[in-house]
């Protein structure tokens, strides 16, 4: 586990990923803000769209896994969302890059419903009637960043509630025990998908490359590239190697389609 030393509260410099994300929240909850000036209609309405219900989402609206997020109703509990999101976001970018951090959240959040969609399948399944609660909010993001917080940098000192000094590790088991003790309540959905959000930081900790999925999907996607090319390239030199035994010529070429004649031209004109 790498280490760093106990840091006071302060929140990081605002630049990057973090800004970016605390921008197009911020953004989304002044958006839904004026949809419910002009219309408490249009607003119920692009609540029902956007925020997650795991019936409606299979049902077909497939779309809210990546739109609960972006819904902020109350300015209380979306000042404490943005300022959790600073100071968490903020804290890790000091230390990773931004893709990876845009990684994180993004599979955090997505691990979120990921649960919320289990637990009710698995209500469903046993017959035992789960009260449907509508998730939205970047909650399941900012649980999987305090996961990486707890998972890479458990020995830092933070200040739980603004006034206890509490290592990283211990701050994160004490937000796990409270969700997992909102099991036994009513928000048994919400509760559940916090720890999806959690288990989903977690594992992007543990299985992700340094560089981020991005960098992972773009090393791919050149591979995926260059294979075609070599493909292409071994085909041609097959065509040719007939064409050229149809001339009465015989020409060899290796497994990448490069000639192995010994004409140097022909090697020069090849590799």
């Amino acid at each position: 586990m790498r280490r760093i030393g106990s840091t006071p509260f302060s929140f990081p410099e605002f630049k990057g990923s973090t800004r970016t994300l605390v921008f197009i929240n911020l953004a989304s909850y002044f958006a839904f803000l004026l949809a419910k000036l002009m219309s408490d209609t249009l607003a119920g309405n692009l609540f029902v769209l956007l925020a997650f219900d795991p019936s409606s989402f299979l049902h077909g609206l497939v779309w809210q896994p990546f739109t609960y997020s972006f819904i902020h109703v109350g300015i209380v509990g979306t000042l404490f969302e943005l300022l959790s999101l600073w100071f968490l976001a903020g804290f890790l970018e000091q230390l990773h890059s931004s893709a990876w951090i845009n990684g994180l959240y993004a599979v955090s959040v997505l691990g979120t419903v990921l649960a919320a969609t289990v637990i009710y399948a698995c209500s469903g399944t046993l017959g035992y009637a789960l009260p449907l609660v509508a998730l939205y909010g970047c909650f399941g993001g900012i649980f999987g960043l305090l996961a990486a917080i707890g998972a890479l940098y458990g020995d830092t000192e933070f200040l739980l509630f603004f006034t206890i000094g509490v290592k990283a590790r211990y701050m994160v088991a004490i937000y796990a025990l409270i969700s997992i003790a909102m099991l036994f309540g009513e928000q048994k959905m919400y509760a559940f998908a916090q720890l999806g959000g959690a288990l989903a930081g977690w594992l992007y900790v543990r299985l992700a490359p340094r560089r981020g999925i991005s960098f992972l999907l773009s090393e791919r996607w050149y591979g995926l590239r260059n294979g075609y090319y070599r493909w292409k390239r071994r085909r041609a030199a097959r065509k040719f190697e007939y064409y050229m035994k149809s001339q009465g010529r015989t020409v060899r070429f290796d497994g990448n389609g490069r000639r192995l004649d010994d004409d140097s031209d022909d090697k020069k004109r090849w590799n």
